[in-house]
């Protein structure tokens, strides 16, 4: 069964969710005219490469397309500026034109710089989304947020380019290595914590080994809500910032560790506990840090990382607004606040190292 949802920002697309999606992408882009280019290149990473390029890349030829790939190693640390101007250097190799189209077919860190390098090149061509991690297909392949990570900071380098669609497969998720499984969980029950208590209290009741088992309940659940605050708030001036909730502390933790220690959404789930124990009441903290535990996700980071250490590299998160840092802390579960501080005040709100 095909559904749809549709996201309704300026320039709108619909997200398509269907098992077996990858082996129809070609007829699907054909016969739902999610584009007018004839030509694509997927861009991917060498994890992904070897289980989904050639599906996508058969489907497309299939359907009529013509359609090459660029694959790069996987990891934060490609998602780099170096690895950009590989990707435009293949972009004019390929002779891509204002009138073709990207793939980016992977995780969060393809999606990130597939779409800026298709919201950059010949000052911008279409694009489309296909996540293949539990974590890209709830959250950041989802809303036009692209960027690059600086040696500063995570995202400090971007742009809101919306792709002309996004294609889910849940069953490209049967392949995620268990500690991807548990990468992508960090995002989900931050969906739960910060606009929807039922789907928290589900959470609290499943692990990791039945959540599979309800994705295609999770996932539109998870999507639907990015969908509603992208649509409220499509260039990130106001309730979109409650989609960083965890993140503030989680990027930080991402930087300190080198972005080799703690994916991001383990840095998220601590980020979310460190958040919700110093700045939230404590039977939130219980019931949150429970749920993060069911799978198998970090409550804290490494107590040898002190505040003192954690709290400058906040400062460069790209959430600062002038000298003062924004952050989100929910309260009850199921509604996000946005605060506002400085960094010396946001550093009293925790009185002992982490």
């Amino acid at each position: 069964m095909l559904d749809k949802i549709h996201v309704p920002v300026h320039n709108s697309y619909d997200i398509i969710l269907k098992r077996g999606l990858l082996a129809e992408c070609g007829s699907l882009i054909r016969d739902l005219e999610l584009t007018s280019a004839q030509h694509f290149v997927i861009i991917t990473d060498d994890n992904v490469d070897q289980f989904y390029s050639e599906t996508v890349i058969r489907s497309l030829q299939d359907a009529g397309f013509q359609a090459e790939k660029f694959v790069f190693p996987h990891g934060e640390s490609s998602k780099s500026a170096e690895n950009l101007l590989k990707i435009y250097s293949f972009l004019c190799q390929q002779e891509i034109t204002r009138s073709d189209c990207l793939i980016a077919l992977g995780g969060g860190v393809v999606g990130d710089i597939t779409g800026f390098a298709a919201a950059t090149f010949l000052r911008g061509i279409s694009y489309i989304q296909i996540p293949t991690s539990l974590l890209a297909q709830v959250d950041s392949s989802v809303g036009g947020k692209t960027a690059i990570d600086l040696p500063e900071g995570k995202n400090l380098v971007g742009a809101f380019k919306q792709p002309c669609a996004v294609l889910c497969d849940f069953n490209v998720l049967k392949t995620l290595p268990r500690e991807f499984l548990i990468d992508g969980m960090g995002e989900v029950i931050k969906y739960g914590m910060i606009a929807d208590p039922d789907l928290f209290r589900k959470l609290e009741h499943y692990d990791l080994d039945s959540i599979t088992d309800h994705f295609e309940e999770i996932i539109p659940a998870c999507i639907q809500i990015k969908r509603d605050v992208v649509a409220e708030d499509e260039l990130d001036n106001g309730l979109r910032m409650i989609l960083n909730f965890g993140h503030t502390l989680g990027h930080a933790i991402e930087a300190y560790y080198h972005y080799g220690t703690y994916t991001h959404g383990c840095a998220v789930a601590a980020g979310m506990c460190l958040i919700t124990k110093y700045c939230g009441n404590p039977e939130e903290y219980t019931r949150l840090s429970a749920c993060v535990r069911r799978y198998q996700l970090p409550t804290d980071t490494d107590l040898s990382v002190s505040v003192q250490e954690l709290i400058p590299l906040c400062g460069n998160d790209k959430k600062r607004a002038g000298q003062d840092l924004r952050y989100i802390v929910c309260s009850p579960i199921g509604t996000a606040k946005i605060r506002r501080d400085t960094l010396p005040e946001f550093r009293k709100n925790f009185q002992i190292n982490f």
